[in-house]
């Protein structure tokens, strides 16, 4: 049966990168990142609007090992866009910074216009539940 567990727990960490456009696996929750590099990934998304699931790797380590197992990367927090990584948390601030996190997202990088007149049709819009899935 311990074989099967982290079969079981890769499967799972595969299957919510893939049913999540944006994924941030990170240290605690959004509401209360439990380290300074997951505070500064999930405020670059917030400041972004860009709904994002996320994951707490901190109750079971062993999500850590095996998602550092999938995605070929030591540190926390991982960030996924459309089941592909894309970093952590300075290689986030450096495509923030440049545009190029705005244009993987789908997000006009200086269209404050737009997202002003869209603003009351995003707050109309259910937000993405936030939750540990796995």
């Amino acid at each position: 049966m311990s074989e099967n567990a982290p079969t079981q727990l890769r499967e799972a960490i595969q299957s919510a990168i893939a049913e999540n456009p944006v994924i941030l696996f990170m240290k605690g929750n959004p509401e209360a990142p439990a380290c300074g590099f997951s505070a500064r990934t999930v405020a670059v998304l917030q400041s972004l609007d860009q709904p994002f699931a996320a994951v707490d790797i901190l109750p079971d380590p062993r999500i850590r090992q095996e998602l550092s197992a999938l995605s070929n990367w030591p540190t926390i927090p991982q960030l996924f866009v459309d089941g592909e990584l894309v970093g952590g948390c300075d290689i986030v601030m450096e495509m923030y910074q440049s545009g190029e996190l705005h244009g993987l997202l789908g997000l006009d990088h200086g269209a404050t216009d737009e997202a002003d007149a869209d603003e009351t049709a995003a707050a109309d819009a259910a937000p993405l539940q936030i939750e540990n899935r796995l």
